[in-house]
């Protein structure tokens, strides 16, 4: 068995292949830490909504981008496995209930605690309670963090000693070589930077190369099939999707005893926690949203003491001393500009009450978007591959979501009397905020679908017309819930592990 990346899907995989019985070989394109000739492998062009360079977005070397990660965990939730009817190209093959095992054994390999997101459990009623909303319309969810588990570090001698498995660094797959019809695979190409060449001959090959390689590595393998290898349907690269996240209102509390502390970072039974807010199933299914949740930031500081504020305070300081203030008018201007804070600042001098400030960041799982794509470019990089163009868009569903949650959000803060919510966000479906930002989750390039006319893979990552290449990661989502997908990628590893150990056997 071939496994290509050794991240968090391909070291998950081989660590369930020690002892098995049989042979593994673990590429990697990088070495044991960063170097920038193998990180520039990653760069690439983008002509849809603005986005980071590629080359910043992943890590290329033995442990994969977990050797940076913050380690934020959570399951996907029930919803997000469904075929919704108000979200195109929604529905994996299977149920969570299906994943929970896996997910359970992926607490283990990313050494979070025990497999429960209860905020029961994890909020304490008396030191960091949930922010109390009258019933059940606005929940808080729970999100455990891994210490963050380094996989290339906290399993590199057990992959390194173990009987079975040999690890090549420095190993960049350029071409998947397939028999005559490009039904069955028969070797990889492979080359280093340095100008070595080899091939690798196995029974079985799994890409665990990352949310864009993945794709990348499918479409440019086209010598037998030209539109690319399990691109019959021209689907490889499409369906690419990352996590928005913006920032949309302003959280006011001033409910006496109403406190965020429970969205931010606590350590509760030696695991650190945080919550965000949420809505229950019911609510996403009445209102037909796409799933999402608000984070809550404390906003003090430089904002607090705004330009508004400062011309406020500028002007009450000289009519005390009698005087006419210096550039009036400009103050004036500027007290407009900011007229909330002066106003939330004017509240806490008059009745001496602390005001609780809140920046409130929208995280959505986006529509499926088949327009939303990776392709190739022209240019090569320095292994003659061609390099990646990226096309990231949007749709108007999300945007409405979002702006009907918020909607939702502001009406259940004053109907529980804790505040105001500031809504932050204009009407206009066509455009998205500045402060719109992805999260570096590379989502749905090769997608799972139970009809091979709807998906590059299988329920079981195989890809379809393929009978020994499998795909695994972030890149086989159907759809992608709020949650980020670290988690849900070793979950399906193992998932993969299983269904090959049985089909070696």
């Amino acid at each position: 068995m071939c496994i290509v990346g050794a991240g968090a899907a391909g070291i998950s995989i081989a660590r369930e292949f020690i002892g098995q019985g049989f042979r593994v070989c673990l590429l990697e394109s990088g070495g044991l830490s960063f170097e920038e000739d193998t990180q520039s492998l990653y760069e690439g062009s983008n002509i849809g909504l603005p986005y980071f360079p590629l080359q910043d977005c992943r890590l290329r070397y033995f442990g994969g981008t977990t050797n940076h990660w913050f380690g934020r965990c959570r399951p996907l939730e029930d919803l997000d496995f469904e075929a919704r009817d108000w979200i195109p190209h929604s529905g994996w093959p299977f149920g969570k209930s299906h994943l929970d095992p896996y997910y359970e054994r992926a607490h283990t390999l990313c050494q979070l605690g025990p497999f429960n997101y209860n905020v029961e459990l994890w909020a304490d009623p008396n030191s960091i309670p949930p922010i109390p909303f009258i019933g059940n319309r606005v929940i808080t969810i729970i999100y455990q963090y891994s210490p963050p588990t380094r996989f290339g570090e906290v399993y590199r001698d057990e992959i390194a000693h173990a009987d079975g498995i040999s690890t090549y660094l420095h190993a960049n797959v350029v071409d998947i070589e397939t028999n005559e019809t490009g039904q069955t695979v028969t070797r990889l190409r492979v080359a280093t930077l340095g100008g070595n060449k080899f091939w690798v001959s196995a029974k079985l090959f799994i890409l665990a190369a990352s949310g864009i390689e993945n794709s990348r590595l499918l479409l440019a393998s086209n010598k037998v099939q030209r539109e690319g290898l399990g691109n019959q349907n021209d689907l490889v690269g499409r369906f690419f999707m990352d996590h928005p996240l913006f920032f949309c209102g302003v959280l006011m509390l001033t409910k006496p005893g109403a406190s965020a502390a429970l969205y931010g970072a606590n350590i509760v039974n030696g695991i650190k926690v945080r919550g965000t807010l949420s809505f229950p199933e019911e609510v996403f299914r009445r209102e037909e949203l796409v799933n999402l949740t608000f984070g809550l930031r404390p906003w003090r500081g430089s904002k607090w003491e705004s330009t508004g504020v400062r011309s406020v305070s500028h002007i009450l300081q000289a009519i005390r001393h009698g005087e006419f203030p210096k550039d009036f008018w400009k103050h004036v201007r500027n007290a407009i500009a900011d007229i909330d804070d002066v106003a939330i600042h004017s509240y806490d001098k008059l009745f001496g009450q602390q005001v609780n400030l809140y920046k409130v960041l929208a995280r959505i799982e986006p529509v499926p978007n088949p327009e939303s794509r990776v392709t190739l470019a022209e240019d090569s990089d320095p292994l003659g591959m061609n390099r990646v163009q990226l096309n990231w868009r949007l749709s108007t569903k999300d945007k409405r979501s979002i702006r009907r949650a918020l909607e939702i959000l502001a009406e259940e803060v004053g109907r529980a009397g804790l505040g105001r919510l500031r809504i932050n966000l204009d009407d206009d479906d066509t455009s998205w905020p500045s402060s719109m930002t992805g999260q570096h989750h590379h989502m749905g390039t090769t997608r799972m679908h139970g009809d091979p006319k709807k998906g590059v893979v299988d329920e079981h990552c195989r890809v379809y017309g393929i009978s020994n290449l499998y795909v695994t990661g972030s890149s086989v989502f159907p759809t992608f819930g709020f949650a980020n997908p670290t988690l849900t990628i070793v979950a399906l590893a193992l998932r993969l592990a299983d269904h090959i150990k049985e089909k070696m056997a």
